[in-house]
């Protein structure tokens, strides 16, 4: 492996954080571990594009996926370099206090906490949305 591809890449850092959808999706994943299913019910936006951002997301090293049979759970992971790691944390914190972000934020509570989950996320495990 050479140098070059061990280096933090700032460039995609930065694309990734200059996209309205992807500051969306981070900030619905401020303090939680979410399954796509949820984003796509919440910013009512098709599967393919939120996946393609959160694709994104991943090659920037911002956010980390794991599988749970059918379903995809993502969550924010610190990046490695600590400069970044620092601007990311400010960012999640501006995006908090964002009157549009927190819509959306409310949004996914109310879904998330619907006594019946949609027909499409039926059956999906719902976050534990802690920390409001």
């Amino acid at each position: 492996m050479s140098k070059k591809s061990k280096e933090f890449d700032k460039e995609l850092f930065f694309r990734a954080l200059a996209d309205r959808t992807r500051l969306r999706l981070l900030n619905l994943l401020r303090t939680d571990e979410v399954c796509v299913c949820y984003f796509v019910e919440t910013l009512k936006t098709n599967q393919p594009k939120i996946s393609r951002h959160l694709a994104y997301l991943r090659r920037a090293g911002i956010v980390g996926v794991r599988r749970e049979g059918q379903w995809m759970h993502y969550r924010v992971v610190e990046p490695a370099d600590e400069g970044a790691a620092r601007i990311l944390q400010d960012v999640l914190a501006w995006l908090a206090t964002d009157q549009e972000m927190q819509r959306d934020r409310e949004r996914l509570i109310k879904v998330c906490c619907a006594p019946q989950l949609p027909i499409s996320i039926q059956g999906a495990p719902r976050p534990s949305l802690a920390g409001g």
